[in-house]
């Protein structure tokens, strides 16, 4: 029996399971954290229903043994064992967002996602209120949007969670949160991992008589490394119904997504950052004193063990360029040449290192919802050229990536204004699964050396599996749990900013500044 084989076997594997935007992935690392065993993949895709953007609680599942099923026949297929049990586990899931449920734990209103912007008088009222900025995905947006509109089923809210911590609290009865996850929900107390004290007896006398006590409602945050209970008989049932998989597994707490990135790509210390990029993009930059002002561009959220953060979240990432290379993938086959999806994107990537440095002029934003960084309440995906503009298949993918890094540099900007400075800079997610063309591009657009690690396209369901290996490991910070057992002799790809790249982007940007009003303009009229 290999090495492999054995560690599964003897129900020594660690699993990881995260709910992204358009994938649910499952991953099983071994004794070694960084040897990533088997993967399993569900895809799925959010809906607008009645003007909010949902995921149906019946697809999270569906979704959920779909991985966990093709992970375990993953198994069989390399090792030859089934997979009855694993040393520990991990949950992850899209930040922010509002899933609130009665007293019996049945879901009050169809989960909102991050996604939504509707919550814009919530979120301005709230930062006036805290004093820190409120941004309009984060769950306390969103509870006070529905208090401020007298939703009727505001009084009959028992609790409010995230997804991931829906999922953990289903598997585990346990009702906790990952603190970095915790902090997408209500500002956290850096120095006791818990939620701000002054700022929830602030809400409590501002929603008082319409909502429950929010210190109630909120699930208890817990540090990385911290014990979050063990999957349960039914919890068990939930993930594998075929009933291979046994009960008692212990669980880390669960994560966002954001927190989950920071950790596959080391990226917890000061000075050090990452940008994960997928249905929405997000830099993390871990802070070595506060900011000087409140900026609506930033979050303030923390790392896993609870450490400051300042984020640049844009709720546009590769969406639209996942439709184009849909379009061009349909042009293939229709053609009588199919290709796979990711060939597709490989072809269409590496043709975007052909094009002008400024893209020849043409504009794409890739505004499939709103986006508040660009001061959008909704989004129009919009290609714009002059008619004088090299109109070429390299400079319209060119475009598209500099369109998915734009609103990000906006961000960006504002931390470098701030004096923030990187020691390094980390990328993860499935574009860079292409070797060299996003992380370039990246580059130039941050003017900041940019580093991609090999299980960059395994992104944050690594990240949970590693965070629930942490269980059996603190006694080390989780910094020097990452540096010195996981990334010890990691060797990441850096690619540095061109000169001739980054001043192309820059014009890039200065036009897409001006376009923005042609993007609002669309809003207003279609």
């Amino acid at each position: 029996m290999s090495a492999p084989a054995e560690a599964i076997a003897a129900g020594r594997a660690v699993l990881g399971i995260e709910l992204g935007s358009t994938r649910i992935k499952a991953c099983l690392i071994g004794d070694d954290p960084g040897d990533i065993l088997a993967v399993g993949a569900h895809d799925w895709e959010n809906r607008l229903v009645d003007g909010l953007w949902t995921y149906a609680l019946d697809d999270v599942w569906t979704g959920i043994q779909q991985a966990y099923a093709r992970l375990a026949a993953d198994v069989r297929t390399r090792y030859g064992v089934p997979l009855t049990s694993v040393r520990a586990a991990g949950i992850s899931g899209m930040m922010h967002g509002y899933l609130a449920f009665d007293d019996a734990d049945e879901l009050l209103v169809p989960f909102r996602t991050w996604r939504n912007t509707n919550t814009g008088a919530a979120a301005a009222e709230l930062s006036d209120l805290f004093g820190v900025n409120i941004p309009l995905r984060w769950s306390i947006a969103h509870l006070h949007q529905a208090v401020r509109d007298a939703e009727p089923h505001v009084p009959r809210i028992a609790s409010l969670t995230t997804l991931a911590g829906y999922v953990h609290r289903s598997l585990t009865g346990r009702r906790v949160i990952g603190v970095g996850d915790a902090s997408g929900m209500f500002p956290i107390d850096s120095a006791t991992g818990d939620y701000a004290p002054g700022l929830v007896e602030r809400y409590d006398d501002v929603a008082a008589g319409r909502v429950p006590a929010l210190r109630t409602l909120l699930p208890e945050p817990l540090r990385a490394g911290s014990p979050a209970g063990a999957l349960t008989e039914p919890g068990a049932l939930l993930l594998d119904p075929t009933g291979a998989l046994r009960a008692g597994v212990p669980f880390c707490p669960p994560e966002g997504d954001a927190g989950t990135g920071m950790v596959a790509t080391n990226a917890v210390a000061p000075r050090t950052g990452n940008v994960s990029a997928g249905t929405s993009i997000f830099a993390m930059v871990v802070l070595e004193h506060p900011l000087g002002a409140v900026h609506d561009e930033l979050d303030l959220v923390t790392t896993p063990a609870g450490d400051p953060v300042a984020m640049v979240h844009c709720n546009n990432g590769a969406s639209e360029l996942a439709a184009w290379a849909g379009l061009f993938g349909r042009f293939a086959a229709a053609s009588g040449t199919p290709l796979d999806p990711d060939a597709v994107f490989d072809v269409l990537l590496r043709e975007a290192l052909q094009g002008e440095p400024d893209a020849g002029g043409l504009l794409a934003y890739n505004h499939l919802a709103g986006e508040p960084i660009a001061g959008l309440a909704e989004g129009r995906p919009l290609l714009v050229r002059r008619p004088d503009a090299a109109f070429t298949l390299a400079n319209l993918m060119r475009a598209q990536l500099s369109g998915a890094f734009a609103t990000l540099a906006l961000g960006m900007q504002v931390l470098a204004d701030e004096g923030v400075r990187l020691d390094r800079l980390f990328a993860h997610g499935g574009m860079f699964r292409t070797a060299g063309v996003a992380q370039q591009l990246l580059a130039a657009a941050l003017d900041a050396p940019v580093a991609v690690g090999e299980t960059a396209s395994e992104g944050g369901a690594w990240g949970i599996a590693v965070l629930a290996d942490y269980l059996a490991h603190t006694d080390l910070d989780l910094g020097a749990y990452l540096d010195a057992r996981v990334f010890a002799d990691a060797s990441p790809t850096v690619v540095g900013p061109d000169p001739v790249d980054v001043a192309g982007f820059a014009a890039y940007l200065e036009r897409y500044r001006r376009g923005l009003a042609v993007e609002s303009a669309a809003v207003s009229a279609l």
